[in-house]
């Protein structure tokens, strides 16, 4: 059952897709009147924008936790996937409407209860769950969407131990682990505009 209705969907589609167009013309993240938007997009919820091009990842960022009203996470997480993820060159206005924009809204991440690495694997629900591992100042995630690279549990937190900086066979009883769900949604941008 999805929380956002088609319509919902669609305007944060567009707006996200404003976001970078915005971002392009003026090198800086759009302002918005949240009066402007219904009062679903005004609730406080953390999400991540992904943007792949030829289906390849393009850029992503995110929020971890709902500290601002989805819109305003929205359209700066948008902004910074296009202009900001380290890995990538800012987007450029020829790439802008070869993209795909998808967008992840978190639930609240919950405190897993787990007693070693076994138990956490036994515990995961692959493709429903995301993850975030933390272990000291170590800290990284996974949305759901990434069970389709990495299927099994194993090497779902093996890869998500090593992108926060930990070797791949890092155990400690220490580590904490956080499990959410994600409504997530897709458009291609010259769909949008």
């Amino acid at each position: 059952m999805s929380e956002y209705s088609d319509e919902l969907r669609r305007l944060m589609l567009v707006t996200a897709a404003a976001s970078i167009r915005y971002g392009l013309q003026h090198q800086q993240p759009m302002r918005l009147a949240l009066g402007e938007f219904p009062l679903a997009l005004q609730q406080p919820r953390a999400c991540f924008v992904t943007l792949h091009q030829q289906a390849q990842l393009r850029g992503c960022i995110g929020s971890l936790q709902a500290i601002q009203p989805l819109i305003i996470d929205l359209v700066h997480n948008a902004y910074a996937a296009a202009f900001s993820d380290p890995r990538f060159a800012p987007i450029s206005t020829t790439e802008y409407p070869e993209l795909e924009l998808h967008i992840s809204i978190l639930s609240e991440p919950e405190t897993m209860v787990i007693s070693d690495e076994a138990d956490l694997l036994s515990q995961l629900r692959p493709g429903i769950d995301g993850l975030i591992l933390e272990e000291g100042s170590y800290r990284a995630t996974f949305l759901p969407s990434v069970w389709e690279q990495l299927p099994t549990a194993r090497a779902f937190v093996a890869q998500l131990k090593r992108k926060a900086g930990l070797d791949s066979g890092y155990w400690s009883e220490s580590i904490r682990a956080l499990r959410y769900t994600t409504e997530s949604f897709a458009a291609l941008i010259s769909e949008l505009d």
